[in-house]
């Protein structure tokens, strides 16, 4: 028979960073609700702004969210006029988006906000913890299996 061991909640990196991640992400969200966006609708609005990104699939990557969510998301963002969707110069049954003037002026006025909450997060470390934090996290998702890591 196996033995017995007790499992301790508090002991486990998962509750930490299970715990730090919500935590983030609620503040975020807060600072986020008034301008009329989510962390979701500020992540895809980053993509297509900031990375480049236009098509559904590649935001949907970039996110880590699947294409189901990513075209829900893109439907609402439309119809509160942040982006525009069109058919690809190169390929009709590709999709582009674009961020609106609505859209691009939300993302300046989110950004100090997602900055701050950045600050808040990383304030008790130095900036080499901080560096090392975010190096190894990154190691421990690296080839995490598809889906795994999807919000």
């Amino acid at each position: 028979m196996a033995e017995n061991t007790t499992y301790r909640l508090h002991d486990s990196l998962g509750y930490y960073m299970s715990l730090t991640s919500r935590m983030q992400e609620r503040r975020l969200d807060d600072w986020l609700r008034p301008l009329g966006l989510t962390r979701i609708t500020w992540c895809i609005l980053l993509a297509v702004e900031n990375e480049g990104l236009s098509r559904p699939s590649e935001i949907a990557d970039f996110v880590g969210i699947d294409r189901t969510a990513t075209s829900r998301a893109l439907r609402q963002m439309e119809e509160a006029g942040l982006i525009s969707r069109a058919s690809a110069r190169d390929d009709r049954r590709m999709t582009d988006v674009r961020l609106s003037d609505l859209g691009r002026d939300l993302m300046a006025q989110a950004t100090p906000l997602a900055e701050e909450n950045n600050r808040i997060a990383a304030a008790r470390l130095s900036s080499e913890e901080r560096d090392e934090l975010v190096r190894l996290l990154a190691k421990s998702i690296e080839g995490a299996e598809l889906g795994l890591n999807k919000l």
